[in-house]
């Protein structure tokens, strides 16, 4: 009897233990996913747990890039030289995360200085599992490869469609001047462009979704030809949205060359225009109409109110007087001259919210991000921001 029970009580055991281990199978990502080929991807956690591997392929989202073993920073990115990818593309926790060296070859593809824009696409990495930064990860790699759009995915147009993965997670939560400080840091450092270099760029992030040939003006609203550019009357022109003289940055690179607020525009209005503040009144324009001005003020149309509107606040929140650049602010005052403030924000913060961010502007700002400055204007992607702050 007892041999009997000892048998019963054996298998027992041994079927506890094998449903147990079936469980921990079932609930343990680093034991349920791929065998570490190509085909057949080691997951994230697979790849923090089987550190010292070769030759192993671990698939996941980019969220940032290692600056050392308790630090990954999410924009803002100072080389090419390292990703840190997780089984969740807003995964924040460093310890579910893979640091990944980014060889010579690969970085002007996969560098996030260079491509920012590839925040929460999903890859695929080939190499060594090994320390980096003294925190698991993957070096001496021999291939990478996006797999498939993340939550920063790009929508085929130039933009993000609408989801920028991690973009703004350091400025979640955020109201009032920190909010302003940190969106300042997120957006902060973009990759300058010459004045010249501003031409070639209008023509993509302006161009008139009816005619690819042609840009549209932002205070007239007409369709010119692409290359009808210049300073003779009837060329359209670069338009600093914050007048150029208020701060006298002129058309330095930086604020002078920054195209989320340099637009198309007809020379004889941008001349009208000049260096005057926004408020609401005035005469209305005789070539443009729908725009007024007075001796201290330009109104432009109503269907780029919101458009200037969220310009200049760009413009407030991009340039704070770090580095050695201006700190251009809003005031509630016209006659701003040369000093670097301009008004009014209560005209402005209504005009904003008379008139919605559209398509234009989205898709605006997403050649911007991917094309070009590699940086967002907050205020488009978020219009309830402006509140926040202002």
């Amino acid at each position: 009897m007892t041999t009997a029970r000892n048998r019963v009580l054996t298998t027992v055991l041994i079927m506890v233990a094998l449903s147990l281990v079936s469980l921990y199978m079932s609930i343990t990502p680093s034991n349920a996913s791929g065998s570490g080929t190509a085909a057949s991807p080691y997951s994230v956690a697979q790849g923090i747990a089987n550190q010292g591997e070769s030759g192993v392929t671990v698939e996941g989202y980019i969220v940032g890039k290692p600056e050392s073993t308790t630090s990954v920073s999410t924009s803002n990115f100072q080389d090419d030289y390292a990703m840190a990818i997780a089984d969740q593309a807003g995964e924040s926790n460093m310890d579910d995360m893979l640091y990944v060296q980014i060889p010579s070859q690969f970085r002007s593809e996969f560098g996030l200085k260079s491509n920012p824009e590839l925040m929460g696409e999903k890859i695929k990495v080939t190499g060594s599992l090994t320390d980096y930064f003294a925190h698991p990860g993957e070096k001496s790699v021999t291939a990478m490869e996006l797999t498939s759009s993340g939550s920063g995915g790009n929508d085929g147009n130039g933009g993000s469609g609408g989801d920028y993965g991690t973009y703004y997670q350091s400025a979640e939560g955020k109201t009032g001047n920190a909010l302003k400080s940190e969106l300042h840091m997120i957006i902060d450092d973009h990759t300058e462009l010459s004045y010249s270099q501003v031409w070639d760029a209008l023509r993509v992030t302006d161009e008139d979704p009816a005619n690819p040939n042609n840009v549209l003006l932002l205070y007239s609203g007409w369709s010119k030809s692409k290359y009808e550019n210049g300073g003779n009357v009837d060329d359209w022109n670069r338009e600093h949205v914050w007048a150029k003289s208020h701060g006298d940055f002129g058309t330095a690179m930086g604020p002078g060359t920054d195209i989320h607020h340099l637009r198309p525009t007809d020379v004889t209005v941008n001349g009208s225009r000049g260096n005057l503040d926004f408020d609401n009144g005035g005469s209305e324009n005789t070539e443009a109409r729908g725009n007024y001005s007075d001796s201290d003020s330009w109104e432009p149309r109503d269907s780029v109110k919101g458009d200037v509107a969220r310009m200049i606040f760009y413009m407030a929140v991009r340039y704070e007087g770090d580095s050695g650049e201006l700190d251009l602010e809003l005031n509630d005052l016209v006659n701003n001259g040369s000093a670097p403030y301009m008004g009014k924000v209560s005209v402005l913060k209504a005009w904003h919210e008379m008139d919605p961010v559209d398509d234009f502007e989205r898709n605006r700002n997403d050649v911007i991000y991917n094309q070009y400055q590699h940086n967002r204007n907050p205020f488009i992607d978020h219009p309830e921001w402006v509140e926040s702050i202002w």
